[in-house]
């Protein structure tokens, strides 16, 4: 069975996103290089340094599904049933949408009873793959519910001030992570990942 990893890009003050939802400058290392980088949604394709796509294509290359939420789904239209990464997502959310134009592609999986159902659910979607969990609430929520193996952060030189946090939710006297096993600095991103001790 393979780990569940929480994975975001973030500000340096803890920032996954603007108040309003926009990731603005958080997203800059995705063109900062030369090295085309294909997604999953034709024709989409970043372009990352040398360094950053090598740390990428090691995470997506162990990625088998994610966990989101529904405000994440709503504000991305479900990636319009297609996802970037090329992977099934299960939404966590009170309420399964009944009129989703994209339901018939068969990669969105709705989960209505709680961050250990749909963290149950991808990893039965996922195999031996890893679980890749979304920022924010849902983070928190599996986070706090031990469900994590390890966080890791795509740290952004930037400060937002204000926004969504890394982690909603959750008490930080619960939170206790290890050493990080992996620091790759790049062009813009600074990749980090920290074990999770239980």
């Amino acid at each position: 069975m393979g780990k569940v990893v929480t994975s975001a890009s973030m500000s340096l003050d803890g920032f996954v996103a603007h108040d309003d939802n926009d990731p603005g400058r958080l997203f800059d290392w995705y063109e900062a290089g030369d090295v085309e980088v294909r997604t999953a949604s034709e024709p989409a394709a970043f372009h990352l340094t040398e360094t950053s796509a090598d740390y990428w294509r090691s995470f997506i290359g162990e990625l088998g599904c994610l966990v989101v939420g529904r405000l994440l789904f709503d504000i991305t239209d479900g990636w319009s049933g297609v996802h970037p990464l090329g992977v099934p997502f299960v939404v966590l959310t009170h309420e399964a949408p009944t009129d989703w134009a994209h339901a018939h592609t068969g990669n969105a999986h709705f989960v209505t009873d709680g961050i250990e159902s749909a963290v149950a659910k991808a990893r039965e979607l996922a195999g031996d793959k890893t679980v890749a969990v979304a920022a924010g609430t849902v983070a928190g929520q599996a986070l706090a519910a031990g469900l994590v193996d390890d966080v890791a952060i795509d740290l952004v030189p930037v400060v937002l001030g204000t926004g969504h946090a890394y982690f909603a939710e959750v008490d930080a006297a619960a939170v206790k992570l290890g050493d990080p096993t992996v620091i790759v600095p790049s062009t813009r991103v600074t990749h980090m990942v920290f074990p999770v001790e239980r």
